[in-house]
């Protein structure tokens, strides 16, 4: 599954706490031209920021801020430029995370908190369905009982950000359900994140990259 428009740079940004290599491989399949890199100047200049995440809210905002990926992050967004979180990658993004009692402030760019799933199992670890919101660019092209990898213990519950300003496109929220529902997917803009894998989801998986690397 290959895009038949110009090849587009993208970063894949490894600050320790991500499968930067499958990232990087099922980028390759959408016909990208991907680097895994936490320099500083590819990061800013690439059509488009790939940020993965693995492991404890705390200890990737802690890896993110050590390798200046808050900063880029910022940057890029200020001037529209694409960026896509993935799993602990999408979590950083909201307000704060909070883990065994101990919260952690993240990028705020989303209001809301990371916390503990409300399940009788967990984690989270398997294939499981979206519902995805009308006029989705990330989730075009696939059948509503598509399914996705997710592996995961914590996720945001609550939505808050609202868009009154009739200017401005409302961000599109996509939810899952396991024990309560939880945000699967965002688009807002410049910014889209995943709750799931995409890289391990297969062909909807690679599908869904493909509509990223499209609007790049």
């Amino acid at each position: 599954m290959e895009l038949s428009t110009a090849s587009k740079k993208v970063v894949v940004f490894d600050y320790g706490f991500g499968n930067v290599r499958s990232a990087e491989r099922a980028l390759a399949r959408t016909g990208a031209e991907v680097e895994i890199t936490r320099d500083f100047d590819r990061a800013m200049n690439a059509d488009g920021l790939l940020v993965p995440g693995v492991g404890a809210f705390a200890a990737c905002m802690k890896g993110l801020k050590e390798a200046r990926g808050d900063w880029i992050i910022d940057r890029r967004l200020s001037g529209g430029r694409p960026v896509m979180g993935i799993c602990v990658g999408m979590q950083i993004l909201f307000a704060r995370g909070i883990e065994h009692g101990v919260e952690t402030e993240g990028l705020d760019e989303w209001p809301g908190a990371v916390e503990p799933l409300q399940a009788e199992i967990v984690p989270h670890m398997g294939w499981n369905t979206v519902d995805a919101p009308a006029g989705t660019e990330l989730f075009a092209g696939l059948d509503a009982d598509a399914r996705f990898y997710f592996v995961h213990s914590y996720a945001v519950h609550d939505w808050t950000l609202e868009t009154h300003n009739p200017t401005l496109t409302s961000p599109k929220v996509t939810w899952s359900t396991h024990g309560k529902p939880f945000v699967a997917a965002v688009e807002n803009g410049a910014l889209w994140a995943t709750q799931f894998h995409p890289e391990k989801s297969g062909d909807a998986g690679a599908q869904l990259l493909n509509n990223w690397i499209g609007t790049l």
